[in-house]
């Protein structure tokens, strides 16, 4: 059952992809908001992962995955009706929050179920596994259910699957207490959600106006200082909400870098590999959902042969060489560039999806290998933690890139007046709505714009994608020197 949850939580974080432009047309949200309504549910996972965890200790994990599990329902419910791109972000942080407590409170109760080491181990990577499996999976569900009842129906599936589940886990799911738990700090809580949101804050606003202003150099000073106090403050506490001492360690805080830059990029391929071949190649929700499902049966192969290329080769160079794999193929995918040649992307596809699974799997091991036993909780919940801010960092960063690109790279159309060409560079939904009120030569050519500017943005973010892949896998070439980690 546990598995099961997290194979929904994973689905959600990626189920949206293909209704993006069905999203843009209903609600017309601007490029900035299109990147919240996007990764606010997984960085609103990631900030609130160890507070849910801390706090799951103290009131019950039973309780508190209950609990999650009914946030998650509702909060499915409110972005499935939601009428305005400010509900949809605040019902898909909603979202976040429920995933965070479900996520948090399964971890812990696998460890209280399963006393033994070896189905313990078993049991973790079947948990980690279904919500890489789910973010896999989610463009294709994302795009059947999209293109037969429409984006809102996407988040009402959940709804009856988690009223299953509730009833289900208030029987077999048992009650669990940390004796001693730590203190639940509400200041450490404040300082990394909103240091971590105005920051992001910041780079989405720099993105969507192509410029840095004064409000949003405050604004993102003003979250990097945020962050830095709390650090200063985990550093200094006896119980720390998130214990920094772990990264100490040079093969723990490498692997965890693996993992964030691995996953970022995976996500990011996921959500623009989507669009670009909706927007610019045409292709419908389903359609899309399909053209990924090769990149999610490599994924899955990579993860269950993880073990046995990590045996042969070391997990430092089984993580090197996947990781200059993946980089390879976003290499290649940026060189084909066009949306009608997919037998080419293809072998792209499958080897991205192959090199993302073994860096995943192996990540992930990594990071639990390099930390002593006695401290396994909190570096498993740092491993949730990477993969989910990943997610979030990944689409952020490159979705800024994007929208930059694309307004930089609007190619002139004439017969438009200087606020219809300022309303085609906002997005590409812009560009179709404005067509839509324009004579069909002059709405064609600004479609023609639209999809050259956006095809122009892909080709960037994934030379962005491939460099700091690259990056990654240096530095796992040569921080991740043997150890326990590759004597397993």
């Amino acid at each position: 059952m546990v598995s099961g949850s997290l194979l929904l939580c994973g689905i959600d974080l990626t189920v949206l992809h293909v209704a993006i432009p069905s999203v843009s047309r209903d609600l017309r949200p601007d490029a900035a908001q299109l990147l919240w309504i996007v990764d606010v549910y997984s960085l609103a996972l990631a900030a609130m992962l160890v507070t849910c965890g801390t706090l799951g200790d103290r009131i019950g994990r039973r309780r508190m995955v209950l609990s999650g599990f009914s946030t998650f329902g509702l909060a499915s419910a409110a972005c499935a009706f939601s009428a305005s791109t400010g509900q949809l972000i605040a019902a898909r942080a909603a979202l976040g929050v429920g995933a965070a407590m479900i996520m948090a409170s399964t971890v812990a109760i696998i460890r209280v179920v399963f006393t033994d080491d070896r189905e313990r181990a078993f049991a973790i990577g079947a948990w980690t596994s279904a919500h890489s499996v789910g973010a896999t999976i989610g463009p294709l569900v994302g795009g059947l259910v999209a293109e037969r009842w429409g984006w809102g129906a996407v988040f009402l599936v959940n709804v009856p699957v988690i009223i299953v589940i509730l009833i289900v886990g208030a029987r077999v799911i048992p009650e669990s207490k940390n004796p001693v738990p730590r203190r639940w700090d509400l200041a450490s809580v404040l300082l990394s959600v909103t240091g971590l949101g105005g920051v992001l804050y910041g780079l989405k606003q720099a993105g969507e106006h192509g410029g840095v202003s004064t409000a949003i150099l405050v604004t993102t000073l003003g979250g990097a200082v945020l962050l830095y106090v709390f650090v200063r403050r985990q550093r200094r506490r006896a119980e720390p909400l998130l214990d920094l001492s772990l990264f100490a360690e040079r093969r723990f805080t490498t692997a965890t870098v693996c993992v964030i830059g691995c996953f970022g990029s995976y996500v990011a391929l996921l959500f623009f590999f989507t669009q670009w071949l909706q927007q610019v190649g045409g292709y419908s929700p389903l359609h899309a959902g399909l053209s990924l499902m090769p990149l999610a049966a490599a994924n899955a192969i990579g993860a269950l042969t993880a073990p046995w290329v990590a045996n042969r080769w070391g997990n430092r160079g089984a993580l090197t060489a996947a990781l200059l794999l993946f980089a390879f193929a976003y290499a290649v995918i940026a060189a084909v560039g066009d949306t009608g040649r997919y037998g080419l992307l293809l072998p792209s596809l499958l080897a991205a999806g192959y090199g993302a699974g073994i860096v995943m799997t192996l990540g992930a091991d990594s990071i639990m290998s390099a930390a002593r036993p006695e401290r396994s909780g909190e570096a498993a919940a740092i491993q949730e933690t990477s993969f989910e801010l990943g997610a979030g960092l990944g689409v952020a960063v490159l979705g800024t890139v994007m929208a930059v690109v694309y307004r930089t790279g609007m190619p002139p159309v004439p017969g438009l007046g200087p606020d219809e060409r300022v309303t085609a560079g906002e997005s590409f939904a812009a560009a179709e709505e404005l067509g839509s009120r324009l004579p069909p030569v002059t709405a064609d050519a600004v479609l023609e714009a639209a999809r050259q500017a956006y095809d122009r943005g892909f080709a960037v973010i994934a030379v962005i994608a491939t460099v700091a892949l690259v990056i990654t896998a240096a530095l796992a070439a040569v921080l991740l020197r043997p150890g326990k980690a590759d004597s397993a």
